[in-house]
């Protein structure tokens, strides 16, 4: 491997990293997550609302998510409002779960609807969040080609169920096709990739260490994992990168689950963000 080669390969990584960070529907411009009730919620500016959005007309309308798991937003002032670029009038919205949500947007402001193991909430966005005009930029350790682990890859057939909290008091899990091997300073370690989602590609890799809460984001670090090929996976921990909690109050993070805290430090990837801190 080409030292040279190799480090440019991370600095535009990073750089696409924070270009996608600081873009209008990044996780910088999140300034809101309000849940839902089932049946009828009421959303808009004022106070009378059971949702309140700063930046919304007074009254926006009704969110109601119906008992079969449906939502139906029914705008009362479509002034300005739209709903996925158009027109905003009574219409269904999908939700993440059911892969691209239905954006709502108004003036610099948008909601989308999450759900997270059965709880929905609106995930609100302002391009001109505070977050985001005030972007601080990332600290990172200096890039060190020892932290690109080739580790051996053991499957497992059936997937390992991997269980993890997250920092809204929730409980995600998601299947682990196999566990990642490797050994560093002498010492044998082993973490479990997963499946983000059920199409997803790449695995995905929640990890904590030895620098955990000190140098770098508390509850996680994140790193996305190219498929095994001939027994082995490649663990860049120069990719490794916080989560969007690191940025913002508003995000719903997963936490490392506890078969993935490394007793070692990683000494690689990005540290905290201290503008939020």
């Amino acid at each position: 491997m080409d030292t040279n080669v190799y480090r440019r390969e991370i600095e535009a990584w990073h750089a696409a990293r924070v270009e996608r960070l600081q873009r209008p529907d990044g996780w910088l411009s999140l300034v809101g997550l309000a849940w839902l009730q089932p049946g009828v919620n009421r959303v808009g500016s004022a106070g009378d609302n059971d949702i309140v959005l700063v930046k919304a007309p007074a009254h926006l309308g009704t969110l109601v998510w119906h008992a079969d798991g449906t939502l139906e937003l029914d705008c009362i002032d479509r002034a300005g409002v739209t709903v996925d670029g158009a027109a905003a009038a009574a219409v269904r919205l999908r939700d993440d779960r059911d892969g691209a949500a239905s954006v709502v947007a108004f003036g610099t402001v948008s909601f989308i609807v999450i759900d997270r193991s059965g709880r929905k909430a609106l995930r609100v966005r302002d391009t001109e969040a505070p977050t985001r005009t005030g972007f601080a930029g990332i600290e990172r350790f200096p890039v060190d080609p020892a932290w690109r682990i080739v580790a051996e890859w053991l499957p497992l057939d059936p997937p390992y169920r991997l269980t993890t909290g997250t920092v809204v008091g929730t409980v995600e899990a998601y299947p682990a096709p196999g566990k990642a091997v490797f050994e560093h300073a002498g010492q044998r370690f082993g973490v479990y990739p997963v499946f983000e989602t059920p199409n997803a590609r790449e695995l995905f890799l929640m990890f904590g260490d030895a620098t955990s809460g000190r140098q770098t984001h508390g509850a996680a670090r994140f790193l996305y994992v190219d498929p095994p090929r001939d027994g082995k996976v490649v663990l860049d921990f120069n990719r490794a990168y916080n989560p969007p909690c690191a940025f913002t109050d508003y995000a719903t993070c997963p936490l490392a689950p506890p078969e993935n805290k490394l007793a070692l430090a990683v000494t690689a990837g990005e540290l905290k963000y201290r503008a939020h801190a």
